[in-house]
């Protein structure tokens, strides 16, 4: 491993803690205090992100906020012109995945999150490989789960894979392109965060702002 880079994350780790933890208690605020209109709207802004950035999530949603939960295609589609890259897919994957939450749980995320209990591989599982949640993979159900306060999962983009990678901690930055090896390359984040000393969840948001300059979600 390359000890130059591990001093200076723990230098910036002392830096930014508090205000890591800080993010981390709003998010785990979101699945104890949050409605089902907010855990969806976490989840829209997770579908914004997918190829593109936190920040254009961040504007997208506050573009389509009102109308997620009654416009259809066309209307957010219309709505995120000059907010997202992809307009058309993304108001699409919208739309699909909301029709299929109404089938699946009437949309009440609350209660579907918490039918999984402990078992978080099948909490994952249900939005990355589920083909009524359109936009989802392993990623981005790691981030949506996250940023609405479950501990656990490593949000694998390239910002991540890169540091992991100038650490020494995984042989390439490629992003895992099967279960298995997303997997795989978390099992080694999490063993890394153990000999580091830093908490598993604090060290990926840790490694995203120290490449991005910033705490987002």
């Amino acid at each position: 491993m390359n000890s130059t880079l591990i001093d200076e994350l723990h230098q910036s780790y002392g830096v930014k803690r508090a205000a890591i933890r800080a993010r981390l208690d709003e998010f785990s605020a979101v699945v104890r205090e949050g409605d089902d209109a907010r855990l969806f709207e976490e989840l829209v802004y997770c579908i914004f992100t997918a190829g593109a950035s936190a920040r254009m999530g961040l504007n997208s949603l506050e573009r389509v906020r009102k109308h997620l939960h009654a416009s259809g295609h066309s209307k957010l589609e219309l709505l995120l012109v000059g907010a997202h890259r992809y307009p058309r897919a993304r108001s699409g994957y919208i739309v699909h995945t909301r029709k299929y939450l109404k089938r699946e749980c009437g949309l009440r995320l609350r209660d579907k999150l918490a039918s999984f209990g402990n078992d978080d591989e099948a909490r994952r599982d249900f939005f990355a490989r589920n083909p009524g949640i359109k936009g989802i993979g392993y990623k981005e159900a790691s981030h949506y789960l996250r940023n609405i306060g479950y501990c656990g999962y490593a949000i694998l983009d390239k910002h991540i894979l890169r540091t992991l990678f100038e650490c020494g901690v995984i042989d390439s930055p490629l992003p895992p392109s099967t279960k298995k090896k997303y997997a795989a390359v978390e099992e080694m984040m999490r063993k890394f965060a153990a000999e580091i000393r830093i908490n598993f969840d604090e060290l990926d948001l840790l490694l995203w702002s120290n490449k991005t300059g910033e705490i987002l979600k």
